[in-house]
């Protein structure tokens, strides 16, 4: 086996968040609800974005997230995920590789442009979502490095990536590649619409052991296996005989194979003031402690702690470096 120079190689998909504020007259003049979320088209997105005046943009989605995580505690990512030449590519590759991870997939040169949420905040902080995709629903295998994936501990791919046919190719490549040197795959189920379309297919890679690692909430484990009882639903996915990360919100996490149960609360958090990312950051903390050769009990506690951290403030990026947050609670990183 080749030596490890990444500790994940996260795989996702590649979104700008760009953040306005601005009036509540604005939102009236877009015929926008306050608060909602939707899918916007290439016209729309060009001429929302064209609208809303100074703006902060942070490269973001969920394995985005996954990978700035695990460079903030000090550790090596790579992440690949597909973005084009334009403006808000050039943010989203400067901003990535600015806070240490790896990040060179080849960029799309025509068609459609860089995907981005485009996120209206107003001043009483309410949050109104506007969300192209773009072109990172463009990564096809052609953009997987095997060289990247090779020397990568582990490979961890986004569920929403599952939606574009390419990517899912794209997906169990890289799995191969992985498994062909070595090396661990993970999934994280991203939410329970995202299981409801593609269940079987989620189960079929537990069954032929593309999968060594799969990250989850409750809900996407109980859409998983279509019922109510959680429980029901952990004993289904032991016997699939693979790792299982399932966060469980203020309850903590339980970390469990077919044999192994680790049980750890969360984090105390004075006030909590936004969920985003939460997801994101519990598995950067797995991430790089299995990659380091933490035992179980520690990888989820290291876990628990970066996810306590970024929901604490608002966005999905650490405000501190995780490195030092881990230091102080004893971890070395």
């Amino acid at each position: 086996m080749t030596e490890t120079r990444f500790d994940a190689l996260c795989i996702g998909n590649a979104i700008c968040d760009v953040f306005s504020h601005v009036e509540e007259d604005f939102l009236v003049k877009e015929s926008l609800h306050k608060g909602s979320m939707r899918l916007i088209d290439t016209d729309e997105a060009v001429r929302l974005f064209e609208k809303m005046g100074q703006t902060v943009r942070i490269s973001g989605g969920s394995a985005g997230n996954t990978a700035a995580g695990i460079a903030s505690l000090g550790g090596n990512p790579a992440y690949f995920g597909k973005v084009a030449e334009d403006e808000l590519g050039d943010s989203y590759y400067h901003d990535m590789n600015g806070t240490g991870v790896y990040f060179n997939t080849p960029r799309l040169r025509e068609w459609k442009p860089t995907a981005r949420s485009l996120i209206l905040i107003t001043p009483d902080g309410e949050r109104t979502m506007n969300t192209y995709l773009g072109a990172c629903t463009e990564f096809t295998p052609d953009d997987v490095d095997p060289n990247v994936v090779a020397v990568s501990a582990i490979t961890y791919m986004e569920g929403y990536l599952w939606d574009p046919e390419q990517a899912k190719k794209a997906f169990l490549k890289a799995a191969g590649i992985a498994h062909e040197n070595g090396r661990k795959v993970a999934i994280t189920l991203s939410d329970s619409f995202c299981v409801d379309r593609y269940r079987d297919e989620f189960l079929g890679m537990l069954e032929d052991g593309t999968l060594d690692i799969v990250f989850a909430n409750e809900h996407e484990l109980k859409a998983l296996y279509q019922t109510s009882d959680l429980d029901s639903a952990i004993a289904a996915i032991r016997e699939a005989d693979v790792l299982t990360c399932l966060t469980l919100g203020s309850k903590g996490a339980v970390t469990f194979d077919k044999t192994n149960t680790v049980e750890v609360p969360a984090q105390k958090v004075d006030t909590v003031v936004d969920l985003t990312g939460a997801g994101d950051l519990f598995a950067s903390g797995v991430l790089y402690g299995l990659a380091r050769d933490y035992d179980l009990k520690r990888a989820t506690e290291l876990g628990c702690l970066c996810a306590s951290r970024v929901i604490s403030h608002v966005g999905a990026r650490p405000e501190r470096p995780l490195k030092a947050i881990a230091a102080e609670n004893g971890f070395s990183v």
